[in-house]
């Protein structure tokens, strides 16, 4: 994954919600072009961490079954303050409704206590076996992989 936007998984209710937490770090590539003179993380980044949130959340509510999670739609996204250097985006991703192939959640990410953004997602979810069924092994790498992954955010034995 080219930019993981999320630091830590701290808590995660399968099939329920989860939260995350991303600090944005000064020496972050893209800062230096977003602004100079004040930098601050893209909106479009901070959708994105909260579709990261969302996607575990998927993942593990399916025990992976379900490799590939995208994003389908995004609505009702609102910007209401900026993330700087040094602070920590705290994103919540809640499930609203959980269907055979999409998953549909209320999604927040706030910055000390106070809102920054807010929507609503629909994640669609699929295995590649079941698009391209010669592809049953990129399935079981992804599966592979993404377990890992999931391990360097989430210490769910704590």
């Amino acid at each position: 994954m080219r930019f993981r936007l999320l630091d830590k998984i701290t808590e995660l209710h399968v099939g329920r919600s989860i939260t995350a937490t991303k600090r944005l770090d000064a020496d972050e590539d893209y800062l230096k072009d977003h602004f100079p003179k004040f930098p601050v993380m893209p909106g479009v980044l901070m959708l994105e961490a909260m579709f990261q949130a969302s996607a575990w959340l998927v993942r593990v509510t399916d025990d992976f079954e379900h490799p590939f999670v995208l994003l389908q739609e995004a609505r009702s996204v609102k910007y209401a303050s900026f993330l700087a250097p040094d602070q920590v985006l705290t994103v919540l991703a809640e499930v609203s409704k959980h269907e055979p192939n999409t998953t549909k959640l209320k999604v927040s990410g706030t910055v000390d206590g106070v809102l920054a953004v807010s929507g609503r997602l629909v994640l669609e979810r699929f295995k590649l076996s079941d698009r391209y069924p010669h592809n049953g092994s990129v399935d079981a790498w992804t599966r592979h992989t993404q377990r890992e992954e999931l391990a360097k955010l989430w210490n769910h034995t704590k």
